[in-house]
């Protein structure tokens, strides 16, 4: 890569950083290339020549967070064996990233559910996608624990993605709403009685 090639994918790097930092604070509908390039002292057709339409900019925020999201719970987690032990780490990178990232920041994928629920577009069917793919990752994990025999075999694993996924959501609205310092803890405990009610 030459030196002009790098600081492109540099300056790349950087407004899509910017941008998610305005998805966080104000929503993704917040995200205008004048915006970021206003953060960054970019000129706006600075912007668009390294990321180009403004659809294209929130379209590469929530792949990007996706990126992250799934470098911090998932990947990791593969490292574990299959089945419960797999489960548990994930929800717990998840409450984690909840806890030390989502709750200072936001979660573009809650917060984007919400903001885009009524609309359609592609926008809308791009997050659709990214959370259905997450979603769909968290109850292969699930469908693993059954196989190994250490959830009951009669558990439902939409159900049970469901269940965490709410648990998710209510750790974010007590800890960023509520202002609740135990929010965390409470997930912690909340994710240990769900898990009990299903092993086998």
């Amino acid at each position: 890569m030459d030196a002009k090639t790098q600081k492109s994918e540099m300056t790349r790097t950087a407004i899509v950083g910017a941008a998610m930092d305005l998805a966080s604070a104000e929503g993704l509908e917040a995200i205008t290339l004048q915006a970021v390039a206003t953060r960054l002292g970019l000129s706006k057709s600075g912007v668009f020549s390294r990321v180009g339409s403004r659809e294209a900019l929130q379209k590469a925020v929530i792949e990007e967070f996706g990126r992250r999201f799934l470098a911090d719970v998932f990947v990791p987690a593969m490292q574990k064996p299959k089945g419960l032990a797999r489960l548990d780490e994930i929800v717990s990178r998840w409450i984690v990233r909840t806890r030390d990232v989502e709750i200072e920041t936001g979660c573009i994928y809650t917060a984007g559910a919400f903001e885009l629920d009524d609309r359609e577009g592609e926008l809308r069917d791009l997050l659709l996608e990214e959370v259905t793919r997450w979603r769909a990752a968290l109850r292969r994990t699930v469908l693993q624990a059954i196989e190994t025999g250490e959830l009951k075999a009669e558990t439902d694993p939409a159900q049970l993605v469901s269940e965490v996924n709410g648990l998710v959501m209510a750790l974010l609205h007590d800890a960023r709403f509520l202002r609740d310092p135990r929010a965390a803890e409470r997930a912690v405990l909340t994710w240990q009685r769900l898990v009990a009610s299903y092993r086998a």
